[in-house]
């Protein structure tokens, strides 16, 4: 009879390593580039060309990087009328939900807040971004980036 021996080291956790990972993320891709089909025109700060304040971080005149095709899940928000003491102003929303590895690993693209994006003829400012989920529980492993948008006033930001 064999005697038992214990291990020195605890088995890998099942269905969570990194061919799963890899498994989910072709998934993605291939999901929201042949299926869904949603993209949008990505336009980052250029970090070390943009003169930031010292002591607020903020940019009055910001520059920016090449745009960038990036494929997503997107929710138009529609339109909402508010009422201030300047009269009527209506806001457009989006929520763009990203595929964090296609973006870091295949795109060398790190979504910020700050950063613009174009949705059929509209620009729209990131103004807010959460990790929401998580990879089969695994904190080490998001793979999501959902940025809230609205859309930017005229004048605001220029494309060429």
């Amino acid at each position: 009879m064999a005697k038992w021996s214990q291990p020195s080291a605890p088995p890998p956790p099942l269905f969570t390593g990194k061919k799963e990972r890899d498994l989910v993320k072709q998934v993605n891709d291939e999901l929201l580039e042949r299926v869904i089909g949603q993209q949008v025109v990505y336009y980052s700060i250029n970090l070390e060309h943009t003169n930031f304040h010292k002591i607020y971080g903020e940019a009055l005149k910001k520059t920016f990087l090449p745009p960038v095709r990036v494929y997503a899940l997107i929710e138009w928000e529609g339109i909402e009328t508010q009422t201030g003491k300047y009269g009527n102003d209506k806001l457009s929303t989006l929520n763009i939900h990203f595929h964090k590895r296609r973006l870091t690993e295949d795109q060398d693209l790190f979504v910020r807040e700050g950063d613009f994006v174009l949705y059929g003829k509209i620009f729209y400012e990131i103004v807010k971004l959460v990790e929401p989920k998580l990879l089969f529980g695994q904190v080490d492993h998001s793979y999501e980036i959902a940025a809230k948008c609205y859309r930017s006033r005229e004048g605001l930001f220029d494309a060429s």
